[in-house]
């Protein structure tokens, strides 16, 4: 049961800074303001983070999964969903979408890196915990 419920906070704590945390914390780039009129235009980092406020919202989703099932089998397709996610959360600003070519940018100094670091801990977290769950099931 302690497992479940640090498992599940973890995911579901690292899911919501995924997700709330470039609106909120690490902001990324602003719109280009057009001089002829026209209205704002993004950039692709701020589409990067729109994507991954759907991936950390999803991740959000299967932490509070992890705190309300008690099957272990229930888990461990739990946390595959969330390798997977947190894989996805990785590619967006890496290979998907991208961001700012230049490195001094908001998006390439904080956001990204951010991301990055909350990503590689849900892998780590989450695949270690389907180990330990994989063989105390034996």
């Amino acid at each position: 049961m302690k497992n479940r419920i640090l498992i599940g906070v973890t995911v579901l704590a690292l899911g919501l800074l995924i997700s709330l945390g470039p609106q909120f914390l690490f902001k990324p780039c602003g719109p280009i303001t057009a001089h002829d009129g026209g209205g704002p235009s993004w950039m692709k980092c701020h589409w990067s983070v729109q994507a991954e406020i759907g991936v950390g919202a999803l991740l959000a989703a299967l932490g509070i999964g992890l705190l309300v099932s008690a099957s272990k089998d229930i888990h461990i397709g739990l946390l595959a969903g969330i390798v997977l996610s947190a894989i996805l959360a990785l590619l967006i600003p890496h290979v998907l979408i991208g961001g700012c070519p230049m490195a001094t940018m908001p998006c390439q100094a904080v956001v990204f890196p951010a991301i990055t670091v909350l990503s590689i801990l849900l892998l780590i977290v989450s695949t270690g915990n389907i180990l330990y769950l994989a063989r105390s099931r034996k």
